[in-house]
């Protein structure tokens, strides 16, 4: 997870109290991830900023939604988001960006992105916690949504709903242009 504001130690921050909540240790938690020991614990100490997958294996494993590893503090009121002070996550190669259109301030059951996916990218996400659905509209380009094997393209204006709780990715087939999209991710209700 490459970042325009440092979101490293917010990241380290919010995984070691996760992982103290839960009562887990290091090898535990990277059991139930598939993330390393050693990778878990330089995220915590905030030497390591973790791709979005990873931050995506992470929430999973702890049963939080992803927001809640990237929320720094809570705010109350209207709060605008600006373009100029947003926290851009980025996949490893840079071609796949997410901005959050939601305060950060606390975990959600519904969050709203912004995607961006350069020409000819794929971004592949694993799948995210049981329940989870995703609704998405091409705000411009097109898009190829592959829902563990199901196939679908999408022009721009176009919008599909899908259970995001098994493996999917995104693909622009444009060689020229970037495909930008609109996310609405909400997440299962838990039963007290």
């Amino acid at each position: 997870m490459k970042k325009d504001a440092d979101l490293t130690p917010v990241v380290g921050k919010n995984l070691k109290r996760f992982r103290s909540e839960r009562g887990l240790s290091l090898e535990a938690l990277a059991r139930v991830s598939g993330v390393s020991r050693a990778m878990l614990g330089q995220i915590e100490l905030g030497q390591s900023t973790p791709t979005i997958n990873v931050v995506w294996k992470i929430a999973r494993a702890l049963d939080v939604p992803f927001s809640a590893l990237i929320t720094d503090e809570a705010r109350g009121g209207t709060l605008v988001l600006t373009r100029k002070s947003a926290r851009l996550l980025k996949s490893q190669d840079e071609t796949f960006t997410s901005r959050a259109l939601f305060p950060m301030d606390r975990p959600r059951s519904v969050e709203f992105y912004e995607l961006r996916l350069a020409p000819k990218a794929v971004e592949r996400a694993d799948p995210h916690p049981p329940g989870t659905v995703e609704n998405l509209v091409v705000a411009q380009g097109s898009l190829v949504l592959d829902v563990q094997g199901d196939r679908r393209a999408l022009a721009e204006g176009d919008a599909i709903f899908f259970e995001a709780d098994v493996p999917h990715a995104y693909e622009n087939p444009d060689a020229t242009a970037e495909a930008v999209m609109y996310l609405v991710m909400t997440y299962a209700t838990r039963s007290a």
